[in-house]
């Protein structure tokens, strides 16, 4: 023992240990030491490799840059958002599952709509023949939204809306609903996803040119400003360019430049930053890689923080917070050996937790499947349950502050973030870029490396590429009743035989001129939706206006 010990005495630093010590004790071959995105992992981080300004890289939580956290007590004043995502069949479907979670101890509310409200197409257009109620709710009209929310109180509860090209339409949808239930916009509370940039980069759920969808998002921002000051009426996300096959690095840096893109639109419109940055909110990805994702939060919020008040001007320090949801990651579920997803998904729910989180969906076990059964839903929400009263990490903030590694990393992911940001800016910015594809090349990229890592065993899949068990039980999955399809399309004919034709026809019309000009459409829209115009006419209306984008693909 005295013998080691004098030995260890001995050693002069890092790059000694190594060379007499770990060297003597060969690595695993075959296997990467390097995070998804392809940083190169050290055996061991110190003081003496790893430089860690506090003051400007720390600071205390709740102070800028807020890389420790956005608020000074954080879980210890108030847990994060447990925000299950749901959404399938009709409005009459979810609303039962929205209440059957709120029951189970969930705090908020996320919507998940179907292909054809996602891309504007009502119920019984051609192409929405298959897809209604399959991969959300169908959401044709406001009598639709009155459904979804039936006997849910939109003054007591915080809700979430996955949906982007049509989100206009689902804001108006869902402000008639408060107004019916006498429920003041200033109230309202929640996000709605809006990030129109991130389809084009991933997603591909787009309808019409970047430039009138960018005008739309921008007239959602000042609406909400005005008329929605508790809003979020974007929600920068990350999750679908992760979903995508980007790898952490490109997650962070593309959703921050259109972070960054949304607030130049802002300016230009001649909006103040300080009126709408404080409700820009963020999603992202929570994948395997257990402290790259911590980092990445960490740096997320250093980056914005900074960016918000050196180039952008930002007085009010809440506009430099860089509040967000994350979501588990649903491309790290495997159909193999299902039950194994259950342990995926609560390490990245704790990476989430550990890395600052506000809100937070864990997925559930058979996602990879189907749309989860309301067994593997409940287990899902009890996983954060589990995280937030039983493991003890919500007690101090930051826990894995000032840790050698955790702190290098932060540190490496802001440094290649600004070497994408620079890229961008030279290419004229997110939309120039878009159009030149580049985007869609550095996921591909990046997607093919992962890939073939996977292949070649260099990253072990349990159960995919390795452990793998060839006499696996079927699970019990949820089936979407097909007829309900037919129930929907029945509806919103329905719908239209009985409003006033009249007044649908003016509010309809004077959306498509105005489309024309420069006004601000949300009020239209609105208008339109108290006339009980569907989202599909009003998006057919702006198709004519506008025309359809159209992606070059990329081989």
């Amino acid at each position: 023992m005295a013998a080691t010990e004098d030995r260890q005495t001995e050693l002069d630093g890092v790059a000694e240990w190594r060379r007499q010590l770990y060297e003597a004790a060969p690595e695993r071959q075959g296997e990467l030491f390097s995070t998804i995105s392809g940083l190169e992992v050290d055996p061991l981080y110190t003081s003496e490799s790893v430089q860690v300004d506090e003051e400007r890289d720390l600071a205390y939580p709740g102070v800028h840059p807020f890389t420790r956290g956005v608020y000074p007590s954080m879980y210890r004043g108030k847990l994060w958002t447990m925000r299950q995502f749901a959404g399938f069949g009709t409005a009459a479907e979810t609303n039962e599952r929205f209440r059957y979670l709120l029951d189970h101890g969930q705090t908020g509310l996320s919507t998940a709509f179907d292909m054809p409200s996602l891309m504007g197409y009502d119920s019984d257009h051609a192409r929405s023949l298959g897809e209604v109620g399959r991969e959300g709710v169908a959401i044709d009209s406001l009598e639709d939204m009155e459904t979804l929310f039936s006997g849910i109180p939109l003054g007591q509860v915080s809700t979430s809306m996955t949906i982007n090209c049509t989100a206009p339409m689902a804001l108006a949808f869902y402000a008639c609903v408060a107004e019916i239930q006498g429920v003041p916009r200033s109230e309202l509370r929640g996000t709605i996803q809006t990030d129109i940039l991130k389809e084009y980069i991933a997603q591909k759920e787009w309808i019409f040119p970047p430039e009138p969808s960018m005008r739309l998002v921008v007239d959602m921002v000042e609406f909400c400003a005005q008329e929605l000051p508790r809003g979020h009426p974007i929600s920068i996300s990350g999750y679908h360019i992760r979903e995508a096959g980007s790898n952490a690095v490109q997650e962070l840096a593309f959703t921050l430049m259109n972070g960054f893109t949304y607030v130049e639109a802002g300016i230009e419109r001649g909006l103040d930053v300080d009126d709408f940055a404080p409700r820009l909110s963020f999603f992202f990805n929570a994948h395997l890689d257990f402290f790259e994702e911590i980092a990445k939060y960490r740096a997320a919020r250093r980056i914005w923080a900074r960016e918000l008040r050196e180039r952008y001007g930002a007085k009010n320090p809440r506009s430099w917070l860089m509040r967000f949801h994350t979501q588990t990651a649903g491309v790290s579920l495997t159909a193999q050996q299902p039950q194994v997803n259950i342990v995926r998904t609560a390490l990245e729910a704790l990476s989430a937790v550990l890395g600052g989180t506000q809100s937070l969906h864990t997925n559930s076990y058979d996602e990879a499947l189907a749309l989860p059964t309301e067994d593997a839903v409940r287990l899902a929400l009890r996983t954060q349950q589990v995280i937030a009263h039983e493991t003890g990490v919500v007690n101090t903030i930051d826990p894995l502050g000032g840790s050698y590694f955790v702190e290098d990393l932060t540190n490496r992911l802001e440094a290649e973030a600004y070497e994408y940001f620079d890229r961008i800016r030279a290419l004229g910015g997110v939309i120039p870029a878009i159009k030149e594809n580049f985007f869609q090349r550095e996921i591909a990229d990046a997607s093919f490396r992962y890939q073939s890592e996977v292949e070649s065993k260099q990253r072990i899949i349990v159960g995919v590429n390795r452990y793998q068990q060839h006499d696996e039980q079927e699970l019990e999955l949820l089936k979407v009743d097909p007829g309900l399809e037919g129930e929907q399309i029945a509806r919103v004919q329905a719908l239209r035989a009985r409003r006033d034709s009249a007044e649908a026809e003016r509010t309809l019309a004077r959306l498509k001129d105005a489309a024309a000009g420069e006004e601000n459409l949300m009020p239209l829209i609105v208008d339109a939706a108290k006339a009980y115009v569907t989202m599909g006419e009003m998006c057919e209306a702006l198709r004519e206006v506008w025309g359809v984008w159209r992606e070059t693909p990329v081989f």
